[in-house]
């Protein structure tokens, strides 16, 4: 995989001499071999020796005969003669020239590169980070102390202002000091490029505003590559998922759709199709928020019975009417909130638009139940088990639910696949248990993040098998044991806000 390769030390990391000789890079390939059959083994899946045939070996020869010309005829490599580079030194030390910036690149060659360049050009406070960094957070602490809450230990001296990381910095690490990323190359996952974004773009950035940088292949090879056509509407076809307003080019302006799965904007929430969503990643954030705040509320409320029922004041609305918030709990283990209006009719399918219904903070006063309350709660009951759709997701759920898509998306790659080596029992297991049993909540929400992503039908298969294998994927009942009844976990009733 990408994050993998960039850990692969290559044998003798000295710049090519282009006077060597096929031989000598034969011999250089030989050490590299051996170094991915001790060091590396496991990092690779193996291809049997009969695949590497007599024509092979020629059409390889004849690959390598054209690039040994191709480095003949373009002499040995001047940076000074890097534009590219020569750019980016300018916008480090021209455009921003005191400011903070994070550059990525898909290549550890690439940042070990401009480390030594730019470093030989007289940039200070500046460092590469790899895969082979032995303390890559080390390194982030020292770029991004304050919103790491390590300023106290980083002294200015050792603080550094200019940070080159493949994307293993991409994921996991709080950069908010700085405001300026820069993208040195394009991933073609585009996920990537929201992931690099978002570590700048988070809860504690002081700036109001984010600049992203990217370079772009001079105009002669752009023609012929259209990457940045290529990347603009991949970007657009994933932003048909969730509206923000991030452009990542000059030309977007503010009406780009992305997708921004890892940077917890609001909104991201929004829309029909929110119960496929990482809900309960975001019940789980008003969970921790409410007990930072007070750490007290851990203790009350694990001692607190099931079907506990309250009430708060609401301000009605033909939309929002007044009523009652059930949530339940399936014999499963699956969980579902149902809103009914004072006639028990049900007001909403959204469960993001339950939750911001029962939202209230720890002062809020308690209002006195409706005479109907427990009426209604039993009405929800009735309706969650009638529905079984509403705590099981029904056999296959609604067609933008992440049940629906894994079954179609397998059926089609298990047609495509058919009579193959990749037409595996597992495979038809896998596509029997999502038919016939709800998906976990956790599978579900990294389901999402990967189809959101742009995963391919093939590696969902993979990621699903997988799920499966290890009881990941779907809550299969143990026909052994006794079948338990649903039960309600509370229940909170809306009243009119009384003048």
């Amino acid at each position: 995989g990408e994050e993998e390769s960039e850990d692969i030390e290559f044998a003798d990391q000295q710049d090519l001499d282009i006077e060597l000789t096929g031989r000598d890079f034969m011999e250089r390939a030989a050490n590299v071999y051996q170094d991915y059959q001790n060091r590396y083994s496991k990092r690779f899946e193996w291809i049997e020796s009969e695949f590497f045939t007599k024509q092979l070996a020629k059409h390889l020869q004849s690959d390598a005969d054209a690039i040994l010309s191709i480095l003949s005829s373009c002499g040995q490599w001047q940076p000074q003669l890097d534009t590219k580079l020569n750019e980016l030194e300018r916008l480090l030390k021209t455009a921003y020239g005191q400011d903070k910036l994070i550059i990525f690149s898909q290549f550890a060659d690439t940042v070990r590169y401009l480390e030594s360049n730019l470093k030989a050009r007289g940039l200070q406070k500046l460092e590469g980070v790899t895969g082979d960094t032995a303390n890559p957070t080390a390194l982030a602490w020292q770029f991004s102390p304050r919103s790491n809450e390590k300023a106290d230990k980083i002294s200015p001296e050792s603080e550094l202002r200019v940070l080159i990381a493949t994307d293993v910095l991409s994921e996991g690490q709080n950069l908010q000091d700085c405001a300026i990323v820069v993208n040195y190359d394009l991933p073609w996952a585009i996920i990537r490029l929201i992931q690099r974004a978002g570590r700048v773009d988070r809860i504690g950035q002081k700036s109001d505003q984010i600049f992203c940088y990217s370079f772009l292949p001079a105009d002669g090879v752009e023609r012929i590559l259209r990457l940045r056509d290529r990347v603009r509407n991949r970007l657009q076809t994933n932003g048909e998922v969730v509206g923000s307003d991030e452009a990542f080019f000059e030309d977007d302006g503010n009406n780009q759709n992305l997708i921004n799965l890892y940077n917890e904007k609001s909104g991201i929430l929004d829309g029909e199709d929110d119960r496929d969503v990482d809900l309960a990643s975001y019940a789980y954030q008003i969970w921790k928020n409410a007990t930072d705040a007070n750490p007290d509320l851990t203790k009350q409320v694990e001692k607190m019975p099931d079907v506990v029922y309250s009430a708060k004041a609401h301000t009605g609305t033909i939309a929002h009417p007044q009523g009652v918030l059930v949530y339940m709990r399936s014999a499963l283990g699956n969980d579902a909130l149902v809103w009914l209006d004072e006639q028990g009719k049900r007001v909403s399918e959204s469960q993001y638009e339950i939750l911001q219904a029962a939202a209230c903070s720890i002062d809020t006063p308690a209002s006195e139940r409706s005479e109907d309350h427990h009426k209604l709660v039993g009405k929800a009951v009735d309706l969650l088990i009638e529905n079984a759709a509403l705590l099981t997701g029904g056999q296959l759920g609604r067609p933008s639910g992440a049940r629906f898509k894994c079954y179609e998306r397998l059926k089609r790659y298990a047609n495509q696949v058919s009579g193959t080596l990749w037409d595996t029992q597992d495979l038809q297991n896998t596509i029997t248990d999502i038919y016939q049993y709800p998906l976990r909540g956790t599978a579900k929400d990294t389901i999402n993040r990967q189809i959101k992503a742009g995963i391919s039908d093939e590696e969902l298969a993979q990621l699903l098998i997988n799920l499966r294998s290890e009881d990941m994927l779907c809550n299969v009942p143990d026909e052994t044991a006794p079948q338990e009844e649903p039960k309600v976990i509370c229940s909170m009733g809306l009243r009119m806000q009384e003048e």
